[in-house]
């Protein structure tokens, strides 16, 4: 018998006050870009195809994953039979422009396809050029969310360049929403207390080992309505893949980090819940956070996402896991 009720993380929420929602779980396209190690063509849209049966409806993709590789594959998934694209969010970002070059794979801690070399670009412009390749390289007819990417070193470009340009884009309603993704706090919530984002995707500083989003961020979002989307909840790997060798923030995990993760693995092999499980649902226990990205690499690593869904955690194991950060700051 077919289901008649969505599972929990295919739920559709509005995404702050763009009128555009999402599921609670979407899928990161990173790990299809060749992300630490080359992914084959098949396996990538077996990987798709196991996300959209599963009912996720939100894909983020990006030019950087392999060099516009993710977006290649992600467009030609979708539109495919049997996708319609109303059905489904998608979202990607800009800020890095592809020209050709001399690159190999691994450049970036990308497999994807050689010959692309990726240049920053935050001004208007090269947001206009961003946006137009990478509707002619996903051949999709339009993106629902852009998000500015990683412009850490480059805040004045990008909030005087990037930011009007993709605002303009969203008046003329060629993109139904705009926002930023980085891996840190401090330059989001300058984006969400200066500006008129519709959301941020902040990656890796709201997960079991770093609740740093929660400090400012969080709160900034929550008081202009601006929705949030939290990406990196395993932390490149340490959270899901507990080992000697785990990655942390796309490099070995320092000792510390290793240690504190192998006690909140423990706090919940006592509870028998996976951490990869309470990794995944942490960040949905803030008010603030719409909605959790998790990249997947094969369809198995979707299967094994999806069924962390369904974990049951016990509040008093959170409230063990929050005291072990208390504990830690």
């Amino acid at each position: 018998m077919i289901p008649t009720e969505r599972p929990w993380y295919a739920e559709r929420v509005p995404l702050g006050r763009s009128g555009v929602t999402v599921s609670r779980i979407g899928l990161g396209t990173a790990p299809l870009g060749g992300l630490y190690s080359a992914v084959g063509g098949r396996q990538a849209a077996g990987t798709l195809d196991a996300a959209w049966r599963a009912g996720i409806r939100y894909f983020d993709t990006a030019p950087h994953y392999g060099a516009g590789l993710a977006e290649q594959r992600l467009g030609a998934f979708l539109t495919g039979a049997g996708h319609p694209r109303a059905e489904c969010t998608v979202s990607t970002k800009v800020g890095r422009l592809l020209v050709p070059g001399a690159s190999a794979p691994g450049d970036e801690a990308f497999h994807g396809d050689p010959g692309l070399v990726r240049v920053r670009d935050y001004s208007a412009e090269g947001v206009y050029r961003s946006l137009a390749e990478s509707l002619e390289r996903s051949g999709l007819d339009a993106f629902d969310v852009v998000l500015i990417h990683d412009p850490d070193e480059h805040w004045e470009e990008a909030v005087t360049g990037a930011y009007p340009a993709l605002a303009r884009l969203r008046d003329e309603g060629a993109v139904r929403a705009i926002g930023a993704g980085m891996n840190q706090t401090g330059i989001l919530t300058r984006f969400v207390t200066e500006t008129d984002l519709d959301c941020v995707l902040v990656a890796g500083r709201y997960s079991l080992l770093d609740h740093s989003a929660a400090d400012e961020l969080l709160p900034a979002c929550a008081d202009r309505g601006v929705g949030v989307l939290v990406g990196g909840v395993f932390n490149s790997g340490i959270l899901a893949n507990l080992a000697p060798d785990a990655m942390y923030d796309y490099a070995p995990a320092p000792q510390e980090v290793l240690h504190h993760a192998l006690a909140l693995g423990e706090r919940c092999a006592e509870y028998g819940v996976p951490l990869a499980a309470a990794a995944l649902r942490f960040p949905l226990r803030h008010p603030a956070v719409t909605g959790v990205v998790v990249g997947a690499r094969s369809a198995q690593e979707v299967t094994v996402n999806v069924a962390h869904t369904s974990a049951t955690i016990p509040e008093e194991l959170w409230a063990e896991l929050d005291a072990l950060e208390r504990d830690r700051r």
